[in-house]
């Protein structure tokens, strides 16, 4: 994929992001671990990653963070992972209309492609190894755990399995019990990053994930909630 032949000033990306939001705001599903602060989220976390590669664009980034979630499907829709495929068409279409850089057009179209974990699409360029990188950091921590158990009530999931929340005697399935994704999904994150300093901050916090577990279950019990409680 070529590269983009013009330079872009700070003024530029102020005028398109302001742009980009009106979009993404047009495709509002009401889900609230995909809503407009998981894409300034997502942008913050680029950013970050766009200092340690300069080379990388940073408007084709700023469309491709905005813009990845334009068509949103549920995990277990069976189309869930032609959804960032249909989400870069749309997107290709958006900007387009809106007379945004034809050069950049082809790039920030494949960086929505690859985003997602489900579509299964090696990043080819360094603009989107920086998106996907900066969507799944978005998974991991603190805001992770949240979206994990909004994800997980809107899916109608248990917290964890009642007596064997660990899974050490099943198979982990993490749309029956949400405390399974961290093992199920999440702890394979830091391995799937594309940048140093993705690596890095996805096993800083998968580490905290992993805490927090081991808390929930000493909570919980290993042998699930008892059923002979002391009365008082």
């Amino acid at each position: 994929m070529s590269r983009p032949l013009t330079a872009v000033h700070d003024g530029e990306l102020t005028h398109w992001q302001a742009r980009l939001m009106e979009m993404a705001a047009s495709a509002d599903t009401g889900d609230g671990a995909h809503d407009a602060s998981h894409l300034e989220r997502v942008w913050r976390a680029a950013g970050t990653l766009l200092d340690a590669h300069t080379e990388a664009d940073r408007l084709v980034v700023l469309a491709a963070c905005h813009l990845h979630d334009l068509v949103n499907l549920p995990k277990h829709h069976p189309d869930r992972a032609q959804a960032s495929r249909l989400a870069a068409e749309r997107a290709t279409r958006l900007l387009t209309d809106a007379g945004f850089p034809a050069d950049r057009l082809d790039a920030v179209a494949h960086a929505i492609e690859a985003h997602s974990f489900s579509a299964g699409i090696a990043p080819r360029t360094i603009e989107a190894s920086i998106v996907q990188d900066a969507d799944r950091l978005d998974a991991l921590g603190a805001v992770g755990l949240a979206r994990l158990y909004y994800t997980a009530g809107r899916m109608g999931s248990a917290l964890a399995h009642a007596t064997d929340p660990l899974a050490h005697g099943r198979e982990l399935d993490d749309r029956a019990y949400a405390l399974d994704h961290i093992e199920a999904k999440l702890a394979a994150l830091p391995a799937t990053m594309r940048t140093e300093t993705g690596a890095r901050v996805a096993r800083e916090r998968l580490d905290w994930l992993r805490a927090f577990r081991d808390a929930f279950v000493r909570e919980w019990g290993e042998g699930g909630p008892s059923h002979h409680a002391p009365m008082f």
